[in-house]
């Protein structure tokens, strides 16, 4: 089993990976409601794509974005102060393109 680097995979990744940071900072200003709602939202747990192989949600522990946090990586880009509601209009956004 492939599990010490987080991208290395045993199945390809969804088109679109979001990466939602779970260290102090973030965890500190509110990054469990985020991740709930990705969760929620999304249908899957970590490491996990969703059925039509649209996103691959991961965490990571750290995206030094600190003064940014809560932070996430969607599709490589990187996103600060993201609220559960930002959230979903991030998503949006990145299936659309």
């Amino acid at each position: 089993m492939v599990s010490f680097y987080h991208d290395f995979r045993e199945a390809p990744a969804g088109r679109t990976v979001l990466r939602i940071c779970r260290a102090e900072s973030c965890q500190a200003v509110g990054a469990e409601g985020l991740i709930d709602r990705a969760r929620d939202v999304l249908g899957i747990d970590w490491h996990e794509t969703t059925p039509d192989g649209a996103v691959t949600l991961e965490p990571v522990y750290c995206l030094g974005n600190c003064a940014l946090s809560p932070a996430l990586t969607l599709g490589g880009r990187i996103h600060g102060r993201v609220t559960p509601e930002g959230f979903e209009q991030l998503l949006t956004e990145a299936r659309e393109s």
